[in-house]
């Protein structure tokens, strides 16, 4: 059998899901993609006719269709807004591996993903090498920002400003920190996240002196691998099943009572994605997985809903303004919403002004930021805009991806709102 036909075949497997669509356009009006290209195969419905029109032979172009599929920010907006329901999600993710099997990944990808994010002891050397050569090759954005933006030094040419990878990773300083509190009784295991642990140190820091704030058992486990969400959007399962393996070695859920992330993407992953990818049991481990999945929450719903926060009962007439940008797979794919809002209104220093399109998509997308930066700037710069509308100082979010985009965002324009996850605000809030 011709690989073609074989891939037509493996599509079918997805075609009573794709029957479910009935082209109503609906998703059109919300998807980020397709409001600034205005192509129809950018919108789901466009992408899901094509999936298709492979799975009934009507055309047999499977690279075209992988280009087509991967012009997406898997934000979720489309499944969210579905009148009909339709998983849109996993119809992506499980066409996207299909695919993937078909067309193959390039060599840079393959190695970035195999080489690097299986492994995380040879992730963390890369990340000490490019540490100390960074200076060279980056050089600060500009002096108006807060956001501790660099740019690419000549001769390299590229318009992106990016957050270098901070100096001291969160997972060099746990050593030194208390890892088996005794105390409410709760046991919390923290997953950290590749961007957290990298870039944001100072958002695992503070998650971390919340949680034993309120006396929370916290494990914290040495050597964690990604959460697997860039093989998921590449469709690469191989590897998204090595590292599984690894993860799972760490984390045993009869170990602890929940399972915390401040990282949208992690939980979205953990919670949802990976138990659908499992779901099968093909890999042997469901059983694990679904433990896990069961456990994880994102640590404002944990916060709010299993311990009870400290609320805000003070006016304050000197408080800055504030303003919150909705994760996508926090608000869309998780329903979390209310209490990253909970946590930043406990803080008395700050008052929350609510920016028009908070739910829109900020425009990352992971992949898709370094695949199709042109288009996720312009859905970037919109976000940037109505941040900078609200008058505030500060912009808080629950994503460190969306912090790294918001970044970018609001340093080429010049402007000193400073980009803040919602925990380090709650922080601020407490008396350690």
């Amino acid at each position: 059998m011709k690989e073609i036909e074989k891939t037509i075949l493996l599509i079918k497997e997805v075609e009573k899901q794709l029957k479910v669509c009935i082209r109503c356009g609906m998703c059109q009006a919300v998807c980020p993609v397709f409001l600034e290209t205005g192509n129809e195969a950018d919108v789901a419905r466009g992408k899901l006719a094509l999936l298709e029109g492979m799975a009934f032979g009507l055309f047999q172009d499977p690279k075209g269709v992988a280009k087509r599929l991967n012009r997406c920010l898997l934000c979720g907006s489309c499944a969210y807004n579905c009148p009909r329901g339709v998983d849109i999600f996993e119809i992506f993710i499980k066409a996207r591996s299909i695919l993937s099997g078909f067309t193959k990944l390039s060599f840079i990808k393959k190695k970035i993903l195999r080489l690097f994010l299986t492994r995380p002891e040879f992730f963390d050397k890369f990340f000490k090498y490019s540490i100390k050569i960074q200076g060279f090759l980056a050089k600060p954005a500009n002096r108006y920002s807060q956001a501790p933006c660099s740019v690419l030094r000549f001769p390299f040419k590229s318009s992106r400003h990016f957050i270098p990878p901070a100096s001291v990773p969160f997972h060099h300083s746990i050593k030194s920190l208390n890892k088996n509190r005794s105390g409410s009784g709760l046991k919390a295991a923290f997953f950290t996240g590749c961007i957290i642990d990298r870039f944001f140190p100072d958002v695992a820091k503070a998650s971390y002196d919340v949680l034993n704030y309120y006396n929370i058992d916290v494990i914290i486990p040495d050597n964690q691998g990604c959460c697997g969400i860039p093989f998921v959007s590449t469709g690469d399962f191989d590897a998204l099943k090595k590292l599984l393996l690894h993860n799972l070695q760490r984390f045993n859920a009869d170990d602890f009572d929940y399972l915390i992330t401040s990282c949208a993407t992690c939980t979205f992953t953990i919670k949802k994605i990976l138990p659908m990818i499992a779901a099968d049991n093909s890999w042997g481990f469901k059983s694990k997985i679904d433990a896990i999945s069961k456990k994880t929450l994102d640590i404002s719903s944990f916060l709010v809903s299993k311990v009870g926060i400290k609320k805000n009962d003070n006016y304050n007439s000197k408080a800055s303004l504030i303003t919150y940008h909705d994760p996508c797979h926090l608000s869309k794919s998780l329903g979390v919403s209310s209490e990253p809002r909970d946590l930043i209104k406990a803080n008395r220093n700050y008052e929350l002004k609510e920016m028009a399109e908070a739910d829109r998509c900020c425009g990352m997308g992971g992949s898709f930021n370094l695949n199709h930066y042109d288009i996720s700037s312009d859905i970037g710069m919109r976000k940037a805009a109505n941040i900078k509308a609200t008058e505030s100082s500060v912009v808080a979010t629950g994503c460190p991806a969306c912090m790294l985009q918001l970044s970018d965002m609001l340093s080429k324009t010049k402007s000193s709102i400073l980009v803040k996850h919602f925990i380090e605000i709650y922080a601020e809030s407490l008396v350690f």
